[in-house]
């Protein structure tokens, strides 16, 4: 079983707000660096269609939902549709330079379609998962200011403002997966959890080596070089999978709640600095 729940005085507030509108970016935007700037590029063009499906798969219970749960859902679903929404602007802005990404797209959205015929429990369990590994990252990213350190101030704002709001609703996919399966034990309910995550682990890092993959041979950079450079960057320096290591390990934790870890503090100590209201709203 869990053994915590979302705070009481939990706010998720979507923040609809706009970024690098009429603005380009440099090929390899994140310091120079064409490694960090493709595994970014290759996780951003993710989200739009990523996000949607989480927003898709905890709104299918929405109306058997308890209060709270049922309003942190809609507020939820907004989050991600703004997310989605500057992705798709940041992803333009991939393509403007220089970048093809149809063929990541499609496949992107091959690998949604091929989970079609699984029932909604999957889905939902994959969510919980899958914003498990937003809410670590984001919390990394939010953390350690090497990762985007070097990037347009745009650029490093958007990264940050989708981090805030991936840890403000961090637990909502989670909660909504304890609701839903409530009548599990909790052997049966961790079980389920666990091995739906090893699944999702390992399709996540198999599709993202693909994408890279194919952004690497747009700059003829698909080389062993490369690939040791990405090592280096995930696991050294900055170190983004070392850092994340452990949380994602509690994930398999039987008393593992999203909220076990309360990191709103550091998502509120960003927000301060990064002035949003300043920013362009839609």
């Amino acid at each position: 079983m869990s053994t915590a729940a979302a705070p009481a005085d939990l706010k998720i507030i979507p923040r609809d707000v706009m970024f690098g509108r009429g603005k380009s970016n440099p090929r390899f935007w994140n310091g120079g660096d064409p490694v960090a700037t493709t595994f970014y590029n290759a996780l951003s063009l993710t989200f739009p269609q990523g996000e949607a499906y989480f927003v898709q798969s905890v709104r299918h219970y929405l109306d058997i939902l308890p209060e709270p749960l049922r309003t942190q859902v809609s507020e939820f679903a907004q989050q991600e549709a703004y997310h989605s929404r500057e992705h798709m602007a940041f992803n333009r802005q991939v393509a403007g330079a220089g970048y093809d990404v149809k063929q990541i797209d499609d496949l992107i959205r091959q690998d949604i379609r091929d989970t079609k015929e699984e029932p909604p429990e999957v889905h939902l369990a994959g969510t919980a998962a899958l914003e498990h590994f937003t809410a670590m990252l984001a919390h990394a990213w939010l953390k350690d200011p090497r990762h985007f350190k070097d990037c347009p101030a745009d650029v490093r704002r958007l990264w940050q403002w989708h981090s805030i709001e991936e840890i403000e609703h961090k637990g909502v996919a989670f909660d909504t997966f304890l609701y839903v399966t409530r009548e599990l034990t909790p052997f049966q309910r961790w079980l389920f959890r666990v091995m739906v995550m090893r699944s999702v682990t390992v399709g996540f890092w198999k599709e993202r080596v693909r994408d890279l993959h194919l952004l690497f041979q747009q700059d003829g950079i698909d080389t062993p070089k490369t690939w040791r450079r990405l090592a280096i960057f995930l696991v050294f320096k900055p170190g983004l999978i070392t850092q994340v290591l452990l949380p994602y390990l509690a994930y398999y934790l039987p008393g593992f709640h999203p909220w076990n870890h309360d990191d709103r503090a550091l998502a509120a100590k960003v927000e301060h600095g990064l002035r949003l209201t300043e920013v362009i709203r839609a």
